[in-house]
């Protein structure tokens, strides 16, 4: 997994818990099915199974991949629209390439982010480039969609362009884990990650046998998923392992720990570790468009179907279907 790395030992640490810190039970372990998504991309569907109230202010969160794809194999999804939330596509191997009606676009590689405010609506695609295409290789990352509140469903359109290199990086009070923060405030640092709805969004990459204490804010909810390797969360020491999500109750702090013995693919504990404010409003959801009632999603249709979202212009970019001669 070559997202940005660095030596934990030479970076600034998080607190470690004090007496008044209130660990976070574990209140769920589930395991994210497997399926297809846009042109047959395989994913694994992290929040799957768990309670609407306990994701908010996240809607969807697919892991893609971890894929070796062979020459010609790689897919990406054609040109589609979006209303009313954000979309955020993290890559720890690989390469999109994106572009959206308003202007926004570029090239999403390792340990990128590419951070969209859909907004009042918008058309966009993520595709590999015709290299990747053709010679294959290795493709993994994650998508997450944050709903945005009522007073800001029609946001004007946004992006973020996050290379590997801006996130915020600290390591655990021991040095043991590498923590990249992408967006939000871990023990003061913040990330460069721009958001309408408060949330914490960070990469942790916890080394065999160590373990991992984060603070986090109490009106916030949290989730861990496990992107690689294998280990344990809470001070209950529930096993978690790869496509695992872990629902945490209340508290200010929570820990996750790395079995001491791991696969050789996968030598270290790869974590997301992520959690908001609660939103607490009606969710009226059909496809890509994520609103309060059914009649403003019957609204992002008609405004989808007139055009009024967006329109796809001349030479624009488009999925690559070269194909073996």
């Amino acid at each position: 997994m070559p997202a940005v790395t660095a030596d934990p030992t030479t970076l600034t640490r998080v607190p470690a818990a004090g007496l008044g810190d209130v660990e976070r039970p574990v209140r769920s372990i589930t395991t994210a099915p497997s399926g297809l998504q846009g042109e047959g991309f395989p994913v694994r569907m992290a929040f799957a199974g768990v309670d609407a109230r306990d994701l908010d202010p996240f809607i969807m969160m697919d892991q893609m991949g971890e894929v070796e794809y062979a020459p010609y194999e790689p897919k990406g999804t054609s040109r589609h629209p979006h209303r009313g939330f954000e979309t955020v596509t993290y890559l720890l191997d690989g390469t999109f390439l994106h572009q959206d009606s308003h202007g926004g676009g570029g090239v999403i590689a390792n340990g990128g982010t590419q951070w969209m405010t859909a907004g009042a609506g918008i058309l966009h695609i993520e595709t590999p480039p015709e290299e990747l295409v053709m010679s294959g290789g290795l493709f993994h990352g994650f998508q997450l969609w944050v709903n945005l509140p009522r007073v800001k469903k029609f946001a004007p359109p946004a992006y973020q362009n996050l290379e590997g290199t801006d996130v915020t990086l600290l390591a655990s009070a021991d040095a043991g884990s590498l923590i990249r923060v992408i967006a939000g405030d871990v023990g003061g640092a913040k990330g460069p990650g721009s958001t309408h709805t408060p949330i914490n969004l960070v990469h942790a990459t916890v080394t065999a046998g160590a373990q991992l204490s984060l603070p986090w804010r109490p009106d916030f909810n949290a989730l861990v998923y496990v992107l690689a390797g294998s280990g344990t969360v809470g001070v209950e020491q529930r096993p978690l392992r790869t496509g695992q999500l872990a629902v945490l109750g209340a508290g200010d702090r929570l820990t996750v720990a790395a079995d001491a013995q791991q696969e050789s693919r996968s030598p270290a504990l790869e974590v997301l570790v992520l959690g908001g404010r609660p939103i607490r409003e009606p969710i009226a959801q059909y496809g890509p468009f994520v609103m309060n009632t059914r009649d403003e999603l019957r609204q992002a249709v008609e405004d989808y179907q007139a055009g009024r979202l967006g329109v796809i212009p001349d030479g624009a970019l488009m999925p690559h279907t070269g194909r073996r001669s």
